[in-house]
């Protein structure tokens, strides 16, 4: 497993640098499901970039990918999950607060993932067996301190309409922060930076990070306090587990009034 998990920050390392190469070209974007649901020529190289590699050195494996068709379940053998660029509408309007985020599972187990912070270059890495690092220093195990002196991040839409309770958490918080990125924001929490995350996501956005909180105390759970299936577009989130308690006693209480 140790020479998989360095061929993946390699080739990881190297969709950054194909990125960082060719973002000044015409990105020839195109909407999917929505008018905010961007994908450009660049997420598609990228993926496909990702994936001729894997596929060259391990035949055998699967992928479930955000672009195309390949959406193999985490629990059938060997399976990549791959966003190739995640925060496209960051990307393509400030250049800025994108990453790309790779994750490898064997037969459901999570064995190591992998958030690159395309433009600052900083790649979050490990779980698994693996200590979880920022670039080569390790990553913080959780602190605990009261839920008033931290930061959370959140859905726009979520917070303005109250979704869930997420603008009741965020008033017994320091504040809410959204960045328009899964894997930023899960980045800020995994260095400590912020408590949560909570919003909806497909798989191939949670899946790294929730392989690389395990080892540093935190953990993804729906919004009604199941596991997050990898199947499916859910409402989740990310938080310390000594934190979960009573983080959910927002969330439940406005589902529950």
């Amino acid at each position: 497993m140790k020479n998989k998990f360095a061929f993946a920050k390699e080739i990881v390392r190297e969709a950054a640098s194909y990125i960082q190469k060719h973002m000044k070209e015409d990105l020839h974007i195109e909407r999917k499901s929505s008018p905010t649901d961007l994908v450009t020529k660049l997420d598609k190289e990228v993926q496909t970039l990702l994936i001729d590699k894997i596929r060259s050195r391990y035949p055998n494996d699967f992928f479930c990918a955000e672009e195309g068709d390949l959406k193999t379940p985490v629990d059938q053998g060997s399976v990549w999950v791959i966003d190739p660029i995640d925060g496209t509408n960051n990307f393509v309007a400030q250049a800025e607060d994108f990453a790309i985020m790779v994750a490898y599972f064997e037969n459901g187990i999570g064995q190591f993932g992998i958030i690159y912070d395309v433009m600052k270059n900083a790649c979050y890495h490990g779980g698994g067996a693996f200590q979880a690092y920022l670039n080569d220093e390790p990553l913080p195990d959780f602190k605990n301190k009261p839920l008033c002196d931290f930061l959370i991040a959140g859905n726009a839409g979520m917070l303005e309409s109250n979704t869930w309770g997420v603008a009741d958490l965020s008033k017994a918080s320091l504040g809410v922060r959204v960045y328009g990125s899964a894997a930023i924001s899960f980045s800020r929490v995994l260095s400590g930076q912020l408590l949560a995350y909570i919003t909806y996501l497909q798989p191939w956005d949670y899946a790294a990070a929730s392989i690389l909180g395990e080892g540093l105390g935190y953990q993804i759970v729906t919004l009604s306090g199941e596991p997050v299936d990898f199947e499916s577009r859910q409402p989740i989130m990310m938080a310390p587990k000594e934190k979960l308690a009573e983080i959910q006693s927002y969330i439940y209480e406005r589902k529950l009034s």
